[in-house]
Parts: structure tokens; sequence; C-alpha cells
């Protein structure tokens, strides 16, 4: 049996498959608030009171960069530690590998019903494969072909230079500039960066803030939520959440093509985290692709790449159970 856990410092996802009966559907699935518990071996622990399955190999997808071995949790004090893991579980094997690893690990794996398609493209067997996460940040991995399957390669390049496209988003950078000592992708692209964009917009006198939505922000313990509802609610107009969205899919977009370009991703590349589905009538728009594609002479490079969202809320899991059953 494999354990196989989406470990976040809000929420951690955990899952029991049965190789034998194939690694799609898990026999026993619960989430737990992680800042309940001190450890996540506790966590562990209560999630297997409950379940009767003989564990032998383990792996946790974490939110955090791992290194020898070792990660610690955005926003959580846990450290963790294979070896101790293993040892305080008492299975044979344990494994940490980034998030997005484990998102990329599941790609291959994925079934037509499990993503929407943006650009069909003509993808080459065997090609390098980009995936592309906005979430709570940015987060970014890649996958290469290694003769019998592909192999998922972990990226911190969501923390890369914002590159901005046209003066409005020069004149973000500035203002970015003024708040933050460094302006990377994640600044702008990802949950945290959907308010960044909401302020410049709203602090340089482009749009103006309803007081509805206003007296909405200010009771809100998240505001991302409030500014992307905002954006889609075609009842009630509001000129500035929407062209706040209207920034954050440029934005991924031209991110995404220039992760095609670096991994040249023939294979295809993938929008995972919590953001895309959410907001996939606005990547369907076109203006994710005119972005994606705006790459001047290599332009052509990318127009047969497929493009697709990630509709899979559970694809981090299948990803790190498809690494437990394939790791050395």
């Amino acid at each position: 049996m494999l354990l196989a856990g989406d470990i976040g410092g809000t929420k951690t996802n955990l899952a029991i498959y049965d190789p034998e009966q194939g690694i799609r559907e898990p026999l026993f699935a619960e989430t737990f608030p992680s800042g309940n518990f001190p450890t996540l071996e506790a966590l562990v622990r209560k999630f297997l009171e409950s379940v009767d399955a003989p564990i032998t190999r383990v792996c946790f997808g974490v939110a955090g960069p791992v290194v020898g071995g070792r990660a610690t949790i955005t926003n959580l004090p846990w450290v963790l530690d294979e070896h101790g893991l293993r040892r305080a579980l008492g299975v044979e094997a344990v494994f940490l590998i980034n998030d997005l690893t484990s998102i990329a690990y599941a790609v291959p794996f994925l079934e037509q019903s499990d993503f929407r398609s943006l650009n069909e493209g003509r993808p080459v067997p065997g090609g390098a494969i980009a995936v592309i996460a906005p979430g709570t940040g940015l987060g970014e991995a890649f996958l290469t072909w290694g003769g019998a399957h592909y192999l998922a390669h972990p990226s911190e390049g969501g923390h890369a230079d914002f590159a901005p496209v046209g003066d409005t988003q020069i004149e973000m950078l500035t203002y970015l500039k003024d708040k933050f000592e460094h302006v990377s992708y994640e600044r702008i692209c990802s949950g945290m960066g959907l308010p960044n964009i909401y302020a410049f917009l709203r602090d340089t006198g482009r749009y103006e803030e309803p007081p509805w939505l206003a007296e909405a922000l200010a009771k809100a313990k998240d505001p991302t939520p409030e500014i992307v509802n905002a954006a889609l609610d075609k009842e009630r107009e509001c000129a500035l959440c929407r062209a706040t969205l209207d920034i954050f899919v440029s934005v991924l977009g031209s991110e995404a093509g220039n992760l095609a370009l670096k991994v040249l991703s023939t294979g295809g590349i993938f929008l995972g985290g919590g953001i895309p589905p959410r907001i996939l009538a606005a990547l369907e728009h076109g203006q994710f692709m005119n972005a994606f594609l705006r790459k001047g002479r290599l332009s052509h490079l990318l127009a047969p790449m497929p493009v697709a969202v990630i509709l899979n809320s559970k694809a981090p899991l299948l990803g790190a159970a498809h690494y437990a059953l394939e790791a050395d």
C-alpha cells in the first residue's frame, strides 16, 4: 500500500492507494487542517487510526523546497526529514518532493476529463513537459523523458525577476519596486499577487474602487477571492476587478511562454494550482494564449505546443503516489 500526501500550510490531503487496483482512485482519503497538529507525524498517525491498511511506502509533496531529504513548510513550524519520518511511521521508504514536482509526476497519467485544453497543438512524443501553477504562490516544474517514463524536476522559477510587457506593466513594476525589495513573477501572478495588481490600478487612479467592494475587502481575511469573484460577476460590473484579472491572465500567459521556451516543452505545458480552474472562462478568452505566443522570432516554436488547465484537484496526490511506486 502507498500513502500519498499533499502537505500545505493551511491543509493537508492524505490518501492511500493499492497499486494492484491501480493508482487512480484512493482506498481512503481525508483532509486535515495542518495547523491543528504539532507535527506531520502526529497528523499521519491520526489518519491511520481510522484505516486498516499495511503501508510500506510513503511520498509527501510539500509546499517548499526539498534539499537533502529535508524540508520546511511555508507558514508552519514543521521541519520534515525523510529518515525521521521513516522511523516514526515504521515504513520501509519515505520520500519528500516539492509539491509542484508531485503535480508534474501526475501529468503523464491524466485522463481527458482531468484537464481543459487551451491549445490543442501537436505534442512531440518524449518531448519535455512544463508545469506552471498559480495558487497561494507561483510554482513551476518540468518533466523530461527518461527512456522508460517521465522524470519530474523542481524549479523556483516563480521567484525569477518579473519582466513587464507594455507601458502599463512597466508602470506596475515601478509601483511595486517601492513596496518590495524584489519584484518576482510570484508578486503578481499568484493569489498573493492579485491584490498587488488591484492596488496598483486603484492607487494610480486608473479605476475607481466601488464602495461595496471596499467594504467587502475590509472585512475579508483574504482579499483574493473577493477580487476574483467580482471580476467574474456578470450581474454586478466591476471594471477595476476585471482589469486586475486581465493583467493577471496576461502575465501568466507571458511567464508560461517563458517557461515553455526555457525547457522547450514540445510535449506540452500544463496549468496547475487552485486559481486556473477558478478563472477558466477568463483563460479561454484568448488573452492568455496571445501573451503565451508573443515571443517575437521564436513564437513559431510555441504555437504547436499543447496548453491545458489541470482540473483534477487530486493531481498532487496522484503524482506523489506514482513517485512512491516508481522511486528506488
